[in-house]
């Protein structure tokens, strides 16, 4: 395991928030656009506290996912400043808690707090441990030609390339192969 429960979770949960608007060439569809969207992204990646899944707190969330998506861009060093602004923002208080089949975590905001504040934090929050364990190069952009989903790499190794969302391990390996039996041939 890199990195602890919900140090993994909060990551995949904000992967996934900046991947609901995709820019691949075989998808470019928002997958954030209404509020039965953002049920089905709770639904997979649930947070706890005052939902209320109405249109404002669909813009707040799609809002969120730029502040989200600009970790992915940059390095270790340059993501703090970045982390510390979410923490910041969000008046990011740590405090250990226990709830809902749950063991002790962390939560850092009120459950009364805006659902997109409480996402930026507890992202921010795994993002510091990304950095403070040193494992920036887990933070990645897929290396499908055509795609710029981003991930975490939970593997053992480290060695994951592609993102989940496009199949593009597939396709680059069917491209791949391709272009191997066509230079064969030639």
């Amino acid at each position: 395991m890199v990195f602890i429960r919900d140090t993994e979770m909060s990551l995949r949960a904000g992967a996934a928030l900046v991947n609901t608007l995709r820019n691949v060439s075989f998808d470019e569809t928002d997958t954030l656009m209404s509020t039965d969207d953002l049920d089905l992204y709770l639904a997979e990646y649930p947070f706890t506290g005052r939902i209320r899944r109405d249109e404002v707190e669909l813009r707040e969330l799609r809002a969120a996912r730029a502040r989200l998506r600009e970790l992915w861009s940059v390095g270790r060093v340059d993501a703090v400043p970045l982390v510390n602004a979410l923490l910041r923002d969000g008046r990011a208080l740590p405090q250990l808690v226990i709830h809902d089949g749950y063991d002790w975590h962390i939560h850092a905001t009120d459950d009364s707090d805006p659902l997109a504040t409480r996402i930026l934090v507890e992202v921010a929050m795994a993002f510091a441990e990304v950095i403070r364990a040193d494992q920036w190069d887990r933070v990645r952009v897929c290396s499908a030609d055509d795609c710029d989903a981003v991930y975490v790499d939970f593997s053992k190794n480290g060695s994951k390339r592609y993102c989940d969302t496009g199949n593009c391990g597939n396709r680059m390996n069917v491209n791949a192969y391709r272009r191997r039996r066509a230079r064969q041939t030639a």
